[in-house]
Formats: C-alpha cells, structure tokens, sequence
C-alpha cells in the first residue's frame, strides 16, 4: 500500500487504552501508522483504585473531568489520537443479585443506534485495521461487552451505504482483533519465570482463578513483537492515576524478564477481508502487500 496505515482501538473506559495494546499502538506509531483510540464512556462510574489517592473530595467530585485529563495525557505519551463517544460509564454491578445498571447507561443503549457513533467516527477516520474486545468483554464489565457488540456491528456495517446514510461516507474496515494480552499462556509464562528467579508472583491468585471459573482457552493468532515499547506502556498507564497504584501489582513483573520471556502482545484475529496466514506478527499482514 502506498497510503498511511491507519488502525482504530475501540476501548470502554480511559485507562483500557493504556493496559491493552498500548506497547502495540506505540509501536506502530513509531513506524507511521496513523492509530486513532475511540473511548465508549468517559468513565464516570469507576472507582478510584489508587489508594493514595482514594478519599481526596475534589477527585470525587470532579471524577469525569479528571479521567479526561489523564487520557489526555495517556494519548500524548502514546502518540495517538483519541475521540470520546460521549456515552456514560455503566458502573460495575455488585452483589447477589446484581442490581439493575444506571437508567441512560451505555450497556443499556439500543446496539443499532450506538453503532451508528461509531460508524460515524470509523468513516470519518477509515481504519484499516480494527481491535476491541471478545464477547465475553475480556471479563464480563457491561461496557466491554457493548463496545464488543457496537464494534462487531459498525465493523460489519460501516462500509454498507445502506446502514447509518447519515453518518457519511461508506469504508469497510479490513481487519478485526479482540485484544487477548490477558492470556493464560502469558500468564503461566511470567508466573513460572518468576519462581524460578526466587521472585514472588502476583499471578498464583489470577491462575487459581482460572481453574474457578472455567474459562476457556482464546484463540491466539497474532504475536505483536513490542518489547521496545513496555516502558511507553506502563508510563501511559501510570497516567491514568485514579485507577493504577504505580506501587501496585500492574508493575511487579522486572521489566527485563517481561522483555525476555514474553515480548510481544496478542490479539485474535476474529474478521477478515484479506487474504492472511495464521500465526502472524503484524496487524496489517495482507494488507501491506495489497
């Protein structure tokens, strides 16, 4: 191809860009792709999970304005661009039972109307390349299950003049990825080479967990080499200060054994309209070449 690439992450909440596919992004931007994060909810609901931070009242008050602002700076440390669709942060329910989700909620906004934002923004940007989340969210918050739902239907649907004539012109999108760099394989990976250091692993809990709860093994088709860019992940991540303690568990991993033992990321490759071998290293294989 003789035109800049362009590659559109679809992600629930600030801070999601930062914690998945962030070395990716970096990567990418660092070799001229044009990477565009378009972030469902502007994360009004969530908790403040730093406790340095928890019990500040202007924080608590101000919760929307400031998770703006660290995506702001997340953005500029990963250097994407960033667009909001405006929708509201659906909390995460707890409890049995579950209590029902905030009236006017994202995860309870009609799928074909929601769409329609992200059509809107997919045609005006016209990524080649997509990535988001499977059906189960990556774990099971409603908004990251609805940015998998909004997503799976703009994907189909954005290069359809027929669906959403408003909302511009028609670009059918090449590529679709679920993020997957919360994988078992990774996880056993990371937890067995920090034994073997003498090290304590913050992944014997998540491991157990796994057996608990059954879940089944993804798919994983594409290995994004990144290693160069861990620390540009972990600095956009630690921007996002209401949800991350730069003390905590995100960063107890030595970054020279995450870089020797498991140097990329992983996605799975759910859509194509390209021709591509599987496993691959490059979320635009088929698509350079073409």
């Amino acid at each position: 191809m003789t035109e800049q690439l362009r590659l559109m992450a679809v992600h629930a909440h600030p801070d999601d860009e930062s914690s998945k596919g962030a070395a990716t992004m970096a990567k990418y931007v660092s070799e001229g792709v044009d990477v565009l994060v378009a972030t469902c909810t502007g994360g009004e609901r969530g908790s403040i999970l730093n406790p340095k931070l928890q019990g500040d009242p202007y924080i608590e008050e101000h919760i929307h304005e400031v998770r703006a602002k660290e995506m702001d700076e997340a953005r500029d440390i990963l250097g994407v661009r960033q667009e909001w669709l405006g929708f509201v942060d659906s909390g995460l329910p707890e409890g049995d039972p579950l209590p029902p989700l905030p009236e006017g909620c994202f995860a309870l906004q009609d799928v074909d109307e929601a769409a329609g934002e992200l059509v809107r923004l997919i045609r005006t940007f016209k990524p080649h390349v997509m990535t988001t989340y499977d059906e189960n969210g990556g774990y099971p918050h409603p908004d990251h299950i609805m940015t998998h739902k909004i997503s799976m239907a703009a994907f189909e649907r954005a290069g359809d003049p027929s669906y959403y004539p408003e909302a511009g012109e028609p670009w059918q999108p090449l590529k679709l990825y679920y993020n997957q760099g919360f994988n078992r394989e990774r996880t056993v990976a990371l937890h067995e080479a920090l034994l073997a250091r003498g090290l304590d692993s913050p992944y014997g809990q998540w491991l157990e967990r796994w057996k608990e709860f059954g879940q089944r093994e993804r798919t994983l088709t594409t290995y994004i080499p990144c290693a160069d860019f861990f620390e540009i992940r972990d600095k956009a991540l630690i921007a996002h200060a209401t949800q991350i303690d730069p003390d905590g568990g995100w960063f107890r991993v030595p970054m020279d054994l995450q870089k020797e033992v498991w140097p990329t990321e992983e996605y799975e490759l759910a859509q194509s309209r390209v021709p591509t071998s599987l496993p691959e290293d490059d979320l635009f294989a088929g698509i350079r070449n073409n």
